[in-house]
């Protein structure tokens, strides 16, 4: 790779770098995991970056991003299978950030419960605010799977007893 390349992929990288961690913590649930899957996944770019046209480096990120992630929860799959109990994931809440933290949460925990290509559908329409039709370009499938995949997620995100307990418990609080 020449100078050039090298330096183009490292601006690109620097710049992205907050946005692609915020999406993959949307998508892993897990700051760790996001910063890890982001790392992973830019390690791929740099090897393939002379290739990737200019005009389609978003959305071949983004792709490789949830691809990515996909990979990874196949391989949970495989470690949940063969382990009979999972570590819960601890929730560390810090003062004057409660309510926060608890939304926070609250949204992770129904996010974890959505299928993967759906809750990918949900993070990069309603947090990286793409549009229906650069969905369905980042993930390969048609205007009408997005469609779907967004209709469903929300039904399940309103329907999550997290949201359903916020809402009774914060009339509560006063």
């Amino acid at each position: 790779m020449t100078h050039e390349s090298q330096g183009d992929f490292a601006e690109f990288a620097a710049t992205a770098w907050p946005r692609l961690v915020r999406t993959a913590h949307m998508l892993t649930g897990d700051f760790h995991e996001a910063e890890d899957l982001v790392q992973n996944t830019l390690t791929k770019v740099y090897a393939r970056w002379r290739r990737i046209p200019r005009d389609e480096i978003d959305v071949y990120v983004r792709r490789a991003l949830i691809n990515n992630n996909l990979s990874r929860i196949r391989k949970k799959r495989v470690v949940h299978l063969l382990m009979p109990l999972l570590p819960e994931t601890v929730h560390r809440v810090h003062s004057g950030h409660a309510e926060a933290v608890e939304r926070r949460t609250a949204l992770d925990q129904a996010l974890a419960t959505l299928p993967a290509r759906q809750r990918a559908v949900m993070v990069l329409r309603y947090w990286d605010d793409l549009s229906e039709q650069d969905i369905a370009t980042v993930l390969n499938c048609s205007l009408g799977t997005v469609k779907t995949h967004a209709r469903r997620g929300l039904q399940a995100l309103r329907a999550h007893p997290a949201f359903a307990s916020d809402t009774s418990a914060s009339g509560d609080r006063r």
